[in-house]
């Protein structure tokens, strides 16, 4: 047996949905002879009910929800007082304090469960949409909208009506109660439904003297006099809604046969499913139109969290309206599907599209959309396809548009590539055509929430302790650190974990293409690259940056990938008194990444030898750090490298830390171990003389 639960709600207090309640429940017991469930929600006005049916349960509300046993017919008995008339009740606590503590979602699982016990539950939801009454109203069939003919009621029905609608309840499951009506008031039926924009479902006649009296003695109008014109309304109320087979009705509207099974993808099946899909990409395409055309959506204030959250609810409510207007039983079959095309439409309208829940989630790293129609993403070291895909290609083109605004960038078919990030420091790229000839690309570095220190590299096992350790004493002793490394190798989070090394009171100016680095002192200058404007010119580069940052004073100076001529600026800086600088380059092994620096300093143009090249590496850089990502998908330091000086015309290199692969597991994982050469770095000895204390112990392989 699956029975119904019908809520009874209100626009304001006063209106008489807790009699309706009461009443309503007697009625229909009488009328078909099965037990009804009462159930009192109403956390504002507490113990109302009890005064109402003159019962108090034996336990209330919250010793339900309370409750962890199963909810069977004897336990259930243990909570509920019975009325003569064919009612079980259970009531809410009537401290308000006590009432507020309620677990909905633990009274919800045993909603569910109620349901296989009687045929029927009627809940007093009360007259403010409180999580409480939320949950309640979620696994309703029937919610009645309890109204009297007074402008403020009609007023406060109608916000009442509208707020459910928004939160995605059917039209249909609503359903108007006019009550206390009088014949002749000016405030008809009529007039209350087109306000409301629905016909009224059924009129209960005004009775003050019955329900005075009833209420006086704490009894049901329904149990003490049937005849009265109170209890005859709400008779006829329970028969139209039996005789119309109205709960059964909406349960075939909420909750279709087929939801439950999963689709087939084989012959026919398949071709319905991709039809399904493509109904759904259409119905949203038409809604995004005609929310252009109602909406202009460009008109909201980025820098203003209020503002926004006020745009996404009036875009709701016209997204929901505008679905009302189409005939969707083919596409939308249950509310979860209304709920999600609310949501895709409303993401793709005001936010990211079907980013946002990637992003939303923190075991995601990389997100790579290539086309409409293909998003894929990287988590646990994996990459994935996503399910969710664009509407189409204007979309994603929207979405790309929406990240670089607010920053000041620009992409079009002139300049049809940009590098921006997003307001949590995540890395994006995106590139359009003409030359990305699948459509719209977006790749996104995803930004983690939480700054990595060492200690989170050496939990994850990117390093050991006493290569941390070695590394915080090689930036406290101002040496030139390369951090090289091939793409997603980590390479920008190492150098933020190496720049949280330097002291405090030391000037720190950072230049980058896209602002990344986030270092925790407070005396930090972040410097960001600009492209040219529409007319070509303006364009600010790292080189120029980095020449600016030498007239500004800086103890140290920081450049986020270097990748041009501007490492010939970046070399100089640190052969002239800015030791204790930091940049990365892309390169395999460090070896790679002294060849890399000579090439990217002959990118400058200036006539320099490789020979003399190569001595200003030398005398510039003091170690390189190689950053790995391996096979398995994790990130490790695997080689922490000393540059020795140059012999002749080759540079030398000399490891002091390195990782061995020894084989891979069962699971996948990359087995391995850190070893330390032995090899006693040479600026060790200076240190000791300036009065550090080095542990010799740190290069010994233990």
């Amino acid at each position: 047996m699956s029975g119904h639960i019908i809520s009874i709600i209100g626009g304001k207090g006063g209106v008489g949905k807790s009699q309706i309640a009461a009443n309503l429940a007697l009625a229909w017991a009488g009328e078909t002879r099965q037990k009804v469930l009462l159930l009192d929600f109403d956390q504002k006005a507490c113990g109302d009910q009890n005064l109402i049916t003159g019962l108090r349960s034996k336990k209330t509300l919250k010793d339900l929800a309370d409750f962890t046993g199963a909810i069977d017919p004897k336990t259930l008995s243990l909570f509920t007082a019975e009325h003569k008339g064919g009612i079980s009740y259970i009531g809410m606590p009537t401290e308000a304090t006590v009432a507020s503590q309620i677990n909905e979602d633990a009274l919800g699982k045993t909603l569910k469960a109620v349901t296989n016990i009687h045929p029927l539950t009627i809940i007093d939801a009360g007259s403010e949409l409180t999580p409480l009454a939320l949950k309640g109203l979620e696994f309703s069939t029937l919610i009645i909208l309890v109204v009297t003919p007074d402008v403020l009621s009609v007023n406060q029905a109608k916000r009442m009506n509208g707020d459910l609608i928004t939160m995605l309840f059917p039209k249909d499951m609503i359903q108007v109660v006019v009550n206390q009506f009088v014949n002749g008031h000016p405030v008809s039926p009529d007039i209350i439904g087109k306000q409301l924009g629905k016909t009224v479902f059924a009129v209960v006649p005004r009775d003050d003297q019955n329900c005075t009296a009833a209420l006086t003695r704490s009894t049901p109008v329904v149990s003490v006099a049937k005849n009265a014109p109170f209890a005859a309304g709400i008779i006829d109320l329970s028969r139209k809604i039996i005789q119309k087979n109205v709960l059964s009705t909406l349960a075939k509207l909420m909750k279709p046969q087929d939801a439950g099974k999963k689709p087939s993808t084989t012959g026919d099946a398949a071709l319905d499913d991709k039809k399904s899909k493509d109904q759904w990409t259409d119905l949203k395409a038409r809604i995004h139109r005609s929310l252009v055309e109602e909406m202009d959506l460009k008109k909201q204030d980025d820098n203003d969290p209020r503002a926004k959250i006020i745009l996404r609810e009036q875009t709701k409510k016209m997204v929901v309206d505008l679905l009302g207007k189409e005939d969707t039983k083919a596409v939308l079959k249950s509310r979860e599907d209304m709920n999600r095309i609310v949501k895709e439409i409303l993401d793709e309208a005001l936010a990211l599209g079907p980013l946002e829940d990637m992003l939303a989630d923190k075991t995601i790293t990389e997100i790579m959309v290539v086309g409409p129609r293909k998003i894929y993403y990287e988590q646990s070291g994996k990459v994935k396809r996503s399910e969710v895909i664009f509407t189409n290609d204007q979309q994603v083109r929207n979405v790309i548009e929406r990240i670089v605004a607010p920053i000041g960038r620009r992409i079009d078919e002139k300049t049809p590539y940009v590098d921006a990030r997003l307001p949590d420091g995540s890395r994006v790229h995106a590139i359009i055509p003409p030359c990305a000839i699948d459509g719209c690309c977006i790749t996104i570095r995803k930004f983690p929430d939480k700054r990595l220190d060492y200690k989170d590299l050496v939990k994850y096992g990117s390093m050991t302790e006493e290569m941390a350790d070695f590394l915080r004493i090689s930036v406290e002793a101002h040496r030139n650190i390369v951090v090289s490394g091939g793409t997603g190798s980590g390479k920008t989070t190492l150098i933020n974990v190496l720049g949280a090394f330097i002291q405090s009171n030391e000037r720190i100016i950072t230049c980058e293409d896209s602002a990344e680095l986030n270092f925790p002192q407070d005396h930090v200058v972040r410097l960001e690259t600009r492209p040219p404007s529409l007319e070509g010119d303006g364009e600010i580069d790292i080189r120029c940056l980095v020449k600016q940052t030498l007239r500004m004073r800086p103890n140290r100076i920081v450049v986020g990938e270097c990748r041009g001529g501007e490492t010939l600026d970046m070399l100089q800086a640190m052969n002239t008194g800015h030791d204790g600088s930091m940049t990365t380059v892309h390169s395999n092994t460090p070896r790679d990444s002294m060849s890399r620096l000579e090439t990217l300093v002959q990118y400058s143009g200036a006539p320099l030898t490789p020979r003399a090249i190569r001595e200003m590496i030398a005398s510039a850089v003091h170690m390189v750090v190689q950053q790995t990502r391996l096979d398995d998908g994790s990130r490790k330091v695997v080689n922490i490298t000393e540059v020795a000086g140059i012999q002749g015309d080759v540079i030398t290199l000399q490891d002091i830390f390195t990782f061995k692969q020894e084989g891979i597991g069962r699971d996948g994982k990359v087995i391995g171990k850190f070893m330390p050469s032995g090899f006693i770095p040479k600026f060790v000895e200076v240190l000791e003389r300036k009065g550090y204390k080095v542990p010799r112990g740190l290069f010994v392989n233990k």
